[in-house]
């Protein structure tokens, strides 16, 4: 499991549900620098919908020249 968890030289968005009826549990780092964790449903679908809105695809592409 530790390999699927975000780092800051593998950024990324990672999101566990064990079961129905155990709560969500997301991490998110992003190539910026921001970082955040969340548990329960609620709080990571919050993290989610920022991290979609705001961080990974939303910077774009990193390029070097």
């Amino acid at each position: 499991m530790a390999k699927l968890t975000p780092t800051n030289t593998a950024p990324g968005l990672h999101v566990s549900k064990p079961s129905p009826s155990e709560p969500a549990t997301a991490s998110a780092v992003c190539h910026c620098g921001a970082s955040a964790t969340a548990k329960g449903d609620t709080q990571v679908g919050a993290l989610v919908s920022g991290w979609k809105a705001n961080h990974g695809a939303a910077h774009g592409k990193r390029t070097t020249s």
